[in-house]
């Protein structure tokens, strides 16, 4: 299994990003995908899950309505579009698939 996340930065308030995570090594189509986070000196947080045939999403009340999370099983790839980012949205972003994560991207969200 191999992750790797991409689409970090640094953004202002109310700016927008899109994370993607390349995977690879399994069935990605059959997989249950998600995106957690960890900010500066705090534990993971959970941000968002996609599940496969329909695509039923997830979100953590913090991220919802400002967060989708999207999957095109053509590139095995996952997506997380990122809009009206606050400060506390700052955190290294992983995506997870079981108990596997990629190496994480940063954000920081700052004037």
């Amino acid at each position: 299994v191999r992750l790797v996340e991409s689409g970090g930065g640094l953004v202002q308030p109310g700016g927008s990003l899109r994370l993607s995570c390349a995977a690879s090594g399994f069935t990605f189509s059959n997989a249950a995908m998600s995106w957690v986070r960890q900010a500066p000196g705090k534990g993971l947080e959970w941000v968002s899950t996609i599940y496969t045939g329909a695509g039923w999403t997830n979100y953590a009340d913090s991220v919802k309505g400002r967060f989708t999370i999207s999957r095109d099983n053509a590139k095995n790839t996952l997506y997380l579009q990122m809009n009206n980012l606050k400060p506390d949205d700052t955190a290294v972003y992983y995506c997870r698939y079981g108990d596997t994560r990629g190496q994480g991207t940063q954000v920081t969200v700052a004037s």
